[in-house]
């Protein structure tokens, strides 16, 4: 007899910088459509000024990029176990907090996919990483029950949780058939890792590991590195009372480099304090172009730029690419070669390197007993990456899944059977 969580459940990928819903049909997962023509939707949303409603998606983008007034917001769910997730705001003219932001961008899934399935869905099998905060136990367990919180808000009776790479595993294990498989599910904002063996009977998970690093500290750090300089970062200022002069205070530059933060930066004091900078600079047109950067709101879009430098210097002619920055003024961009990027990632892709030997641990294996690598999730195919997973698992054959639709393939199956696979919270 079919139960009630079984009928009515929905298996959600609430990602960082994606997010998708699926349902498994006749076996197969089967993948709801977000958007017209689209079954993953960036997890991005945009309050414009005189709109009524909060838009989300592609639509939110398009309204950052068409430079409509309001505010943008994206990679939501780094916010998840921190303080900032119950601090008011005032948007759409009311106070609102992330429980309210994420819940109702989770509720706008829900009433997708109900009218896309032509049936209620109650319950959530919702996806989430192995650790949301690496070093902090009670930080992990904060950013769970602050999830489950969303859930309720959006509606949802109720919801059970599944490792992102078990999810990945269930939906990959028919990519070989002997041996040690491993996940590599490098997201927005965590990198996870099972090691499994697929049988008769299905997948068997031996142990399941995660660290907070993904896409979006990529991002950062190639901001940091390569962006931030021209904006002001370790430029002199002359001091104000005597003489001489100090380094400007890198603590914002490494706020208006974290995708979640940028929003905050646009603050009257903050916009104050750089234009006395920039009085008092040694170099006033860099500080100008950091000025201008706040007065217009274009945080995000640099935080664009960086990401399509990103994917240009990791593609076969990305030797000489670039981040382009000429929105903030023509004709000024950043080098990022291949190698640069490589650099500029050495230390997180050792954290990543690092989990992953972990796991290896956890499962009572090691490295060489490893047969195949499967890579999902879009960081995952950074090569980098790529190139240091194999170093360490030499014996390996390097295998691919969908990179954006792995994890929630595997929550659509599984939600037939969501008491079987998914963990109450």
């Amino acid at each position: 007899m079919t139960s009630t969580w079984d009928a009515n459940t929905l298996g959600i990928d609430f990602g960082t910088s994606n997010s998708a819903a699926g349902v498994c049909v006749g076996g197969r997962p089967f993948l709801i459509p977000s958007e017209p023509g689209e079954t993953t939707l960036p997890t991005s949303v945009f309050f414009g000024v005189g709109r009524s409603e909060m838009t989300i998606g592609n639509m939110a983008n398009r309204a950052l990029i068409n430079g409509d007034e309001g505010r943008y917001m994206r990679a939501l769910k780094s916010v998840l176990g921190t303080s900032l997730m119950g601090e008011k705001r005032t948007f759409l003219g009311e106070k609102m907090d992330f429980y309210d932001i994420i819940g109702q961008f989770l509720s706008v899934v829900k009433t997708r996919a109900e009218a896309a399935c032509h049936q209620p869905f109650d319950y959530a099998l919702s996806g989430r990483p192995v650790r949301f905060h690496s070093r902090d136990a009670d930080r992990n367990a904060k950013a769970q029950s602050d999830l489950v919180e969303c859930y309720l808000r959006a509606g949802f009776k109720d919801v059970r949780f599944m490792f992102e790479p078990e999810a990945a595993a269930l939906a990959t294990q028919s990519i070989g058939d002997e041996g040690l498989s491993l996940i590599v599910d490098i997201g927005g904002g965590t990198s996870d890792f099972s090691v499994f063996r697929s049988g008769t009977d299905g997948v068997e998970v031996l142990a399941s590991h995660g660290v907070r690093v993904g896409g979006t500290d990529f991002d950062k750090r190639l901001s940091v590195d390569h962006v931030m300089p021209l904006l002001g970062r370790g430029a002199l200022i002359r001091k104000e009372m005597g003489s001489g002069t100090m380094t400007l205070p890198n603590s914002m530059f490494q706020q208006l480099a974290t995708w979640e933060q940028i929003p905050f930066m646009y603050g009257h004091d903050v916009k104050r304090d750089v234009a006395r900078m920039q009085r008092l600079a040694v170099d006033p047109p860099v500080l100008a172009r950091l000025s201008y950067l706040l007065e217009m709101e274009l945080g995000h879009d640099v935080a664009f730029a960086v990401e399509a430098g990103k994917i240009k210097a990791n593609s076969g002619d990305g030797a000489e690419a670039r981040i382009d920055l000429s929105i903030l003024e023509k004709g000024v961009f950043a080098p990022l070669g291949r190698d640069q990027l490589a650099v500029s990632l050495a230390e997180h892709v050792q954290d990543v390197v690092a989990a992953a030997l972990a796991t290896f641990e956890q499962a009572d294996c090691t490295a060489e007993q490893i047969s195949r690598i499967i890579f999902a999730g879009g960081s995952s195919l950074l090569r980098p990456i790529q190139s240091a997973m194999q170093t360490a698992c030499v014996n390996a054959e390097l295998a691919y899944a969908d990179a954006f639709a792995a994890v929630i393939d595997g929550l659509a199956l599984a939600s037939a059977a969501p008491l079987k696979y998914g963990t109450a919270p």
